[in-house]
């Protein structure tokens, strides 16, 4: 009988044994099916953020992101061409006719200046001295200046830095240094801009009426300085009559550049004659002191 006790007991602590390893495996099956559940998802979910980050361009993937092609840059600014390339010889710029009405018989005395660039800066000048002995004497000086201006990106068109240079050499005629009687007039018919200033000048030699017309044509500046005087006794040369000489010459100058660049010159109006008769100038002449000191083609 108790033998059979001792079985029953070892059975039921088999069965108990049993028991408890079916249970701890059935509690391991129930934690890793509910693991593996919670594993999809935080994969799934960390799929849908990778997708949402790539179609926002946020993630790691590609971005919708629009850029600028390599090497594009803002378009360079431009100017317009200048009109003028060349310019006129300048000892060839005037008519025979107006040269016999402002330096009467200096007409071959042309002499014309240096310039490093033809075709940038050009000047000429001509005198006459009618020698009366001692009646006195009448004296004319005479000189044209040319000054050409190209289109650049950084300075502007030729024709704005011509402008620019036309309104200085107006203004430079008009503050000559111990000057009197100073006037300025517009001028027609002479390009696209033109002033003429007129004023007296006192010289050790005499009393010199000058002028000085400038005229822009364009991106070609041209100026005329023009100045008579009766010396030694000689009557005073006419002012009015002075000023509209000069601007016929400015008007031979500035038609002679469109000829240069191939155009057709206007026709010529007739010269003006100064007062005074003058001839070629002699050896010893007062023409050095007589011309004005800002009579130059220099570039501003």
């Amino acid at each position: 009988m108790q033998r059979v006790a001792v079985q029953r007991d070892d059975q039921r602590a088999r069965n108990e044994r049993n028991a408890e390893r079916r249970a701890g495996r059935l509690r391991r099956s129930l934690v890793c099916a509910a693991a593996v559940p919670a594993v999809a998802l935080f994969a799934s979910a960390c799929s849908s953020s990778g997708s949402a980050d790539a179609a926002q361009g946020t993630g790691g993937g590609s971005t919708n992101t629009a850029t600028a092609p390599a090497g594009a840059t803002a378009a360079s600014p431009t100017v317009q061409a200048a009109k003028y390339q060349k310019l006129p010889e300048p000892c060839a710029a005037l008519s025979k006719q107006t040269l016999t009405s402002l330096v009467p018989q200096g007409v071959k005395s042309g002499k014309e200046g240096t310039s490093d660039d033809v075709a940038t800066r050009g000047s000429c000048s001509w005198s006459s001295l009618d020698n009366n002995g001692v009646k006195g004497s009448q004296f004319r000086w005479l000189n044209v200046s040319f000054l050409r201006f190209d289109s650049d990106a950084g300075r502007g068109s030729g024709d704005q830095q011509a402008e620019t240079y036309y309104t200085g050499q107006v203004r430079e005629a008009q503050s000559v240094a111990g000057a009197k009687n100073t006037k300025s007039e517009p001028v027609s018919g002479a390009g696209d801009q033109a002033t003429a200033v007129r004023y007296d000048l006192k010289k050790k030699e005499g009393a010199f009426k000058q002028q000085t017309v400038v005229a822009r044509v364009a991106n070609v500046v041209v100026t005329v300085d023009y100045n008579g005087a009766g010396l030694a006794g000689e009557k005073t040369p006419d002012a009015d009559t002075l000023t509209k000489a000069a601007v016929q010459a400015v008007k031979d100058a500035v038609a002679s550049v469109s000829t240069a660049n191939g155009g057709s010159a206007p026709a010529s109006s007739p010269s003006a004659t100064p007062s005074g008769k003058a001839s070629a100038t002699p050896s010893g002449s007062p023409s050095a002191s007589a011309s004005p000191s800002k009579s130059s083609s220099k570039k501003s």
